[in-house]
């Protein structure tokens, strides 16, 4: 759980607002449980702009042809002193320090032939100049039947442990997948752990098109893998990761976690590469249906949105404890129902939107934290539709056959969040009872289920 400045900033994220985020998130979100502000692409080009790219950037290098700071954006790095008195401003607040980096190496390090840290080799020696990123200009691609190749990786790894960072964003690994490549950095991470005495996650990035049959593979190497492209505050994006995090659910496992992107949350494109300056377009019901939907489908969840000058109302919903509640201590989380729906039975032209039901059981956290509700389960009912909607789900479906008899108590996890005057609630009686529900526009319930006694 965490900030990451592409949504807000793009490539051109600066000192004092990396500083003013992690200061917001220690003072209103880390009770709630999220510790990691990341630094995205193009740190090191001092000619960083919004909306794009820039091709030959004088991009900031040590001598060796690995990435620093630029000082005009991040004057703590000046004279060398790289990502460190950031990382240690920001740990300081209890928080996590992340960075982005590209695949390969810079195309500027190989124009300069420039040494290979701790090697004979120079950096045209071990560059592949045809294998390069498709929508970014800086890197080349590396050959790694060249001696030379992995002790790049390894020296760049070992800077960026040096400063303390903790949480690598490695960008153009996985569309195409190159399964080389994530071997090699997951490599260079190991080692670097092992020589510093540091823990780094790994989490690679974009994610079209990467199959579940890779689950094993991005389980053995990285911590963090993105199942889509970039996601941005369209409702049209929302509804295509109902299907992507239902294919991923399954797969999920604590310390190895499918990532549905980040939440165009908040304050975005402030310098971004897409759009322009605004609070996030989407509704209200539509930011909680996100937030519900990515911590059923337990993906990582990055907020995207400027914390310091995003609306209060967003900073609410990301304090909801129910987010890591869910996300860190549930199991079995899945896709039950999907149907469509139309005003008249049977006729697709009438169709007005899809209802989908997940559920999970809750479950003790991986570090030992008891579960909030014991014996009990959570349920989210979404609506794609454009209007509200009445919907009744069976009891049986999210408790089992065997305790749809018994007595629960149902609980709204948006708790004063939600739009609607009353919650979801319990009708009927035994087995054949239904869980009730209003869900408005695009809009959810997202309910917690306890096991109580039976009154006397």
């Amino acid at each position: 759980m965490g900030w990451n400045s592409w949504d807000s900033y793009g490539t051109t994220v600066n000192e004092q607002e990396v500083l003013a985020n992690a200061q917001a998130m220690h003072d209103k979100l880390l009770p709630a449980g999220w510790n990691t502000l990341v630094v995205d692409i193009a740190w090191y080009d001092p000619t960083a702009r919004a909306h794009g790219y820039n091709e030959n950037a004088p991009l900031v290098l040590d001598e060796y042809g690995r990435q620093l700071p630029d000082p005009q954006r991040f004057p703590s790095a000046a004279n060398g002193a790289g990502f460190k008195p950031l990382a240690d401003q920001i740990h300081a607040l209890g928080l996590n320090f992340g960075i982005h980096v590209m695949r390969g190496l810079p195309r500027l390090a190989v124009e300069r032939d420039l040494p290979v840290f701790g090697t004979p080799y120079t950096a045209s020696q071990i560059a592949d100049t045809s294998h390069v990123c498709s929508w970014n200009p800086d890197n080349y691609g590396i050959d790694h039947s060249q001696p030379g190749a992995q002790a790049w990786y390894d020296a760049q790894v070992d800077l960026f442990a040096l400063w303390g960072v903790d949480y690598l964003k490695v960008d153009d690994m996985q569309t195409p997948f190159y399964s080389e490549e994530i071997a090699s950095y997951a490599a260079a991470i190991e080692k670097a752990e092992r020589a510093h005495g540091c823990e780094i996650t790994l989490s690679l990035s974009p994610g079209g098109w990467v199959p579940t049959t890779h689950v094993d593979f991005l389980r053995e190497h990285a911590q963090m893998w993105r199942i889509s492209d970039d996601l941005w505050d369209r409702w049209s994006d929302i509804f295509q990761q109902f299907a992507r995090l239902a294919r991923w659910a399954p797969f999920q496992r604590n310390g190895s976690w499918a990532d549905a992107d980040m939440l165009p949350l908040g304050h975005i494109g402030l310098r971004a590469e897409r759009g322009d300056d605004r609070q996030s377009l989407l509704t209200p019901n539509e930011q909680r249906t996100l937030l519900t939907l990515w911590a059923m489908g337990r993906s990582p969840l990055m907020v995207g949105g400027d914390l310091p000058t995003s609306e209060p109302a967003t900073l609410e919903l990301l304090a909801n404890p129910a987010l890591q509640e869910v996300t860190a201590g549930s199991k079995g989380n899945c896709e039950i129902i999907r149907e469509r729906v139309g005003a008249e039975w049977g006729k697709d032209e009438s169709y007005l939107g899809d209802q989908i039901v997940w559920k999970a059981e809750a479950a003790d956290w991986a570090d030992g934290t008891p579960s909030a509700h014991a014996g009990g389960f959570y349920a989210a009912i979404f609506w794609t539709g454009s209007e509200p909607h009445e919907f009744s789900v069976a009891l049986q479906s999210i408790v089992g056959i065997a305790k749809a008899s018994q007595p629960w108590a149902i609980t709204n996890l948006w708790k004063g969040l939600e739009t609607l005057e009353s919650d979801a609630r319990i009708e009927g009686e035994g087995p054949d009872r239904v869980i009730a529900a209003t869900i408005p526009a695009h809009g959810t319930a997202w309910l917690s289920l306890d096991p109580t006694e039976p009154e006397e």
